[in-house]
């Protein structure tokens, strides 16, 4: 139980309980008219400490939830404005100015104000960025953010790869390559790790770069930068079945009949070398064979973003190591 004696002068919190209790109370308790009010902090309560009255209750702590014990912690401490991210190169650190030529209350601004906050804009992106290696790095995390607003990622696959992006340009991967495909590689990264079925054609058709580069770049990260980020999982084909049963609106037991095929494949060894998303779409091919739900090749080859040939092979190969026996 803490009083106002004994948080402190300085503290914000108890100047606001002091100010509730004196406005709504006049400082007294309406019960014994004593002026020992406390306010015990462990039941969020304001109580008489002479009759013990329970005069507020439920009260909302309004201060920091941190504690300090001297002045150069609190000075230390006290933080304001929006959390930090790892999707600008200077963290989110700096002032950004609006585009938008309107004032506080909505009002557009005069033509000279106006011309006033384009030189200011000016200036200000010309201070936030200090030397090479940050206007790099900017424009690296610019096109992450583009390529996963593209693909619609979440916010997390941004915040890994910026930070892969960071690691590499630190350790000098980026030479000899376009930020393009190293900012393509690092979203692919990203994917592999938080276990999002994104194929590398779909990060290369999304960013400004060919897929062969994006390899490349990705196969130097793998080398050097993965390993003290986190261990990049090896591309499983069960992750692409639920997309690719969405896309194609089948119900539920054509993709729990997919992922057992799958993993009995998985268990011969038979998945090995061969790439996940051809292996997904045979079996969820596979699957509506032998639950007698109509869907082609080519319409399965379509929504998985390869071609019919690939399914058939993958196809026939899973009917042979399976020994599914298949009646037309």
């Amino acid at each position: 139980m803490k009083n106002r004696l004994n948080r402190g002068r300085d503290d914000p919190t108890e100047e606001t309980y002091e100010g509730f209790i004196s406005g709504a109370y006049g400082g007294t308790c309406p019960v014994c008219g004593s002026n020992l009010l406390i306010y015990d902090a462990e039941h969020a309560e304001i109580k008489c400490l002479n009759c013990g009255t329970v005069i507020a209750e439920h009260l909302v702590d309004l201060g920091p939830e941190w504690r300090a014990f001297d002045e150069e912690q609190r000075e230390r401490r006290t933080r304001v404005g929006a959390p930090t991210t790892l999707t600008i190169h200077d963290k989110g650190l700096s002032t950004d100015i609006d585009w938008k030529n309107k004032d506080a209350t909505g009002k557009k601004l005069s033509l000279q104000r106006r011309l006033r906050a384009q030189r200011l804009r000016l200036w200000q992106r010309r201070v936030r960025v200090s030397d090479s290696f940050e206007r790099s790095l900017a424009v690296a995390l610019a096109e992450i953010d583009r390529i996963a607003s593209m693909l619609e990622l979440p916010r997390d696959i941004s915040e890994t790869a910026s930070l892969i992006c960071r690691i590499a340009m630190q350790n000098h991967i980026a030479k000899g390559r376009s930020i393009e495909s190293l900012a393509a590689a690092c979203v692919y990264a990203a994917c592999r790790i938080n276990k999002i079925p994104r194929t590398l054609d779909e990060i290369s058709s999304a960013s400004r770069v060919s897929k062969k580069d994006v390899g490349r770049s990705y196969r130097s990260l793998a080398k050097t930068v993965l390993n003290s980020v986190s261990k990049v999982p090896p591309a499983n084909p069960i992750d692409y079945i639920p997309r690719l049963v969405n896309q194609l609106n089948l119900p539920g037991e054509v993709q729990t009949k997919a992922v057992e095929i799958i993993n009995s494949a998985m268990n011969l060894g038979i998945t090995s070398g061969k790439g996940p998303m051809g292996l997904a779409a045979a079996a969820v091919y596979l699957a509506c064979v032998l639950l007698n739900f109509r869907k082609t090749q080519r319409e399965i080859a379509q929504a998985a973003g390869i071609t019919e040939v690939t399914v058939r092979n993958r196809y026939k190969e899973l009917v042979e190591q399976l020994q599914f026996t298949i009646f037309l």
